[in-house]
Order: structure tokens, then sequence, then C-alpha cells
């Protein structure tokens, strides 16, 4: 019994976690124009939308796949080379609506699985080295998936307006503090004359 209820504690903890993150990622969005949610921000294209886009793949596919319980709505399969990279932006065809109602449909359809199966559930992941898995593995995989595209949202959406997650004094304080930061920062890359040489014994 014991053993049951740590299970159950495991697997809702790891599944609220999922539902926050996933709320935090979607309000990066908001307030933003069409050209911003899409616009490459990094050398390699990364974009707002595109993250959710991807992240709504990443959901449909373990909570579905994985576990014998396909979308409804399935996207590109994981071994077709050709497509890979395709789920990283929105094509001209494609609306903010529709992205966004596509993931948080991938969430139903994953809240779904985790309500129906425990937590010990075996699942099969074919692209992985070892491809034999439990429920509590992909929650793990795809709560840690989702927070770290989470947190390229944070700084794609700070570069775009400066809106971050913080008070109005706690971010005056950050703003402040980032001329330290960049002295520091030129200090480290320019050491002083006086400065130790690590690799000289000093007598």
């Amino acid at each position: 019994m014991l053993v049951f209820v740590i299970d159950e504690f495991a697997k809702e903890y790891l599944h609220s976690d999922l539902r926050e993150i996933r709320e935090a990622l979607l309000g990066k969005l908001d307030g933003l124009s069409e050209y911003d949610v899409r616009r490459p921000l990094t050398a390699t294209g990364t974009n707002l939308l595109g993250l959710v886009k991807h992240l709504s793949v990443t959901e449909a596919r373990y909570f579905g796949e994985v576990f014998g319980r396909p979308s409804p709505e399935p996207g590109p399969r994981w071994d077709d080379l050709s497509l890979r990279g395709t789920d990283m932006w929105a094509t001209e065809h494609e609306t903010r609506e529709e992205i966004i109602g596509r993931y948080r449909r991938a969430w139903a359809h994953s809240d779904a699985t985790i309500d129906a199966l425990a937590v010990d559930a075996p699942g099969h992941v074919p692209w992985w080295p070892r491809p034999d898995v439990m429920l509590f593995n992909i929650l793990v995989h795809v709560l840690t998936e989702t927070s770290r595209h989470a947190g390229h949202a944070d700084i794609l959406r700070e570069q775009l307006d400066g809106s971050v997650e913080m008070t109005a004094s706690a971010r005056q304080a950050a703003i402040d503090r980032r001329a330290e930061i960049e002295r520091v920062a030129r200090k480290a890359e320019t050491p002083g004359p006086d400065s130790a040489d690590p690799g000289v014994s000093q007598r």
C-alpha cells in the first residue's frame, strides 16, 4: 500500500510540474506580433512559435507512440530523416492559433495517457539506446525537455522586449547589476599584471 501511495505521489508531482511549465511556455507568446513569435532569434533559427510546435510533436510522440496510444493528430515519423527540423518553425500556412491549439490537444492526449497508466507502466522508445522504459522515465524526459525549451523561451522573450517574470524592483536591480557583471567579465578576460599565474609557484 505504501509503495502505491509513493508511486501515485511521484506521478502527480511530475505531472503537476509539467502542466505548470506548459502554461509558462505559452505565456511567452502573449502580447507579441505575428512577426515576433515567428522570427529566428538565434543563428540556428530558434523561434518562439517553433518551440511550441516542436513540443506538441514531442508530447504526441512520447505519450502516444511510446505507449501504444497513438495521437489522433500524428506528426512526422521519428525515423523520417527528411522531416528532421520541420517541427521547429511555423510555415507561412500555419497560424499561431492552429499551433497553440495543436499543443493544447497534445496536452489533453498526454494527460489521458498519464491518468490511465501506472507510473511503472511499460513503454518502448525505439530511438533510444535503452528502448524499454516506464511512464516514470517518460514523465521525467518530457518535463526536462519542456523546461529546457521554456528556458530558451525566457531568453528569447527578454531579447525581444525585455519582458521577464520579475517584480519591477527586482528587474531594476538586475538591470543595475548588469554593469557590474560586465565589469567583472571584462576583468577576467584581461587580468591585471599582479594576477598570479596558476602555473607558477608563488614563494
